[in-house]
């Protein structure tokens, strides 16, 4: 049986995250067990379809392994948001691109050990240029390559990001060949019709 929560102390609240101490007690009684967990609001991964057989890939800085990261495009939930409404939202920011249909591909939980985030995956279809509305000191490079490279890339390691390779791979394993990059058969609860309104 899963132990009980009993107590938990707040030890650092922040933009986007929080750090709690979770005391817990097994059913039977006997000693408290303490563990360690990053609160987070969730967030979305997006897979960026540009045609056929190009994708959308972004490079950007992550301050946390100093290094500069292949992934697809990501974003934390705001309060209140719907994850579909966050992906159009940060599709847009930080590639440029507007998305006329999003369609899910699952979630999965980042590092479920010690973090409570969330992501929940979309392809993006039908993208229409506009421009990049990044978050100041946000460093992102956009590039089209080839999915099945970006296969190879997971492969070889030079794609080395946890939510992108589970993204990608997901994609090409369960639905690629199953129908979903057609973009004129999309139920109408997958079409969104989101507007830059910062031009």
């Amino acid at each position: 049986m899963a132990m009980q929560l009993i107590d938990r102390q707040v030890l650092y609240t922040g933009r986007k995250i929080s750090l709690e101490l979770r005391h817990y007690q097994p059913p039977e009684g006997g000693r408290r067990h303490t563990r360690e967990v990053v609160v987070h609001p969730g967030a979305v991964v997006i897979l960026p379809i540009l045609d056929d057989q190009h994708i959308l890939l972004i490079r950007t800085r992550r301050y946390a392994v100093e290094e500069s990261l292949l992934e697809l495009p990501a974003g934390t939930l705001e309060k209140g948001e719907l994850p579909i409404n966050c992906a159009g939202r940060e599709l847009l920011e930080e590639t440029g691109y507007l998305a006329q249909r999003l369609a899910p591909l699952g979630s999965f939980y980042a590092s479920p050990g010690v973090l409570s985030e969330r992501l929940y995956a979309f392809a993006a279809y039908d993208l229409q240029r506009h421009r990049q509305m990044l978050e100041e000191g946000e460093e992102i490079e956009v590039s089209a390559v080839l999915l099945d490279e970006a296969v190879d890339m997971i492969r070889s390691g030079a794609i080395a990001d946890g939510k992108t390779i589970a993204t990608i791979l997901s994609y090409v394993m369960f639905h690629r060949d199953k129908g979903v990059m057609k973009t004129n058969e999309a139920p109408d609860s997958e079409r969104i019709g989101l507007v830059d309104e910062r031009k």
